[in-house]
């Protein structure tokens, strides 16, 4: 069972992706994003695809293009996050058949996500949209819907996130910062999946 998290290595270079990622792999979150405003986030994601790309779903994150969905489609990867929803990034995605997650806060703008080929869509920031922000947009949307929190979600308030109904999160800070140690990362991943894991059982 794949857990329904993405970890962020925004920051990360390439020199210190292989560690740092299996550190987060052998947490069990096996679906990672390089933000292309990482120091030469294509390379970091060719070696990631290369070291991992049977185990692990890699991509990209703050993509804003179709030239660079294309761009991390040659470098082998096959998820694309971004921060704001422009169809034209999601329907080149789709076209690719990579993961499409963009990042929406209205209804309007997760319909429209949807209609272009979303795989599922991503709260950002969450923590602005809010818990009773999140319940309304989560109560129009189709069922079946895969609807992640971006932003302020971590250990202390996964709980009340997965009781208000979302689906999954993405990782950031919480995970990774840039230059931290993959043992430090090993032990925030690792925490991160175990508090993951309580909420639901809450």
């Amino acid at each position: 069972m794949t857990l329904p998290l993405i970890g962020i290595l925004r920051g990360i270079t390439p020199d210190d992706v292989i560690d740092v990622a299996d550190a987060v792999l052998n947490a069990g979150i096996t679906q990672i994003e390089v933000p292309l405003n990482s120091p030469e986030p294509l390379e970091s994601i060719r070696r990631l695809v290369n070291a991992f790309g049977e185990q692990a779903v890699i991509g990209a994150g703050t993509v804003l293009t179709p030239a660079q969905v294309r761009d991390v489609h040659a470098a082998g990867g096959r998820l694309i996050v971004s921060p704001n929803c422009r169809p034209s990034v999601i329907e080149e995605t789709h076209r690719l058949e990579m993961a499409s997650w963009p990042g929406i806060v209205t209804p309007s703008e997760a319909f429209d996500a949807l209609d272009a080929g979303a795989t599922g869509l991503k709260l950002f920031p969450a923590v602005q949209v809010g818990l009773e922000g999140m319940k309304a947009v989560h109560a129009v949307l189709p069922e079946g819907t895969r609807l992640y929190a971006v932003g302020g979600v971590g250990i202390d308030n996964f709980a009340v996130w997965r009781a208000a109904g979302v689906d999954g999160a993405g990782l950031g800070s919480a995970l990774y910062k840039p230059g931290q140690s993959a043992k430090a990362v090993a032990q925030q991943a690792i925490a991160l999946v175990n508090a993951w894991k309580k909420a639901g059982e809450e």
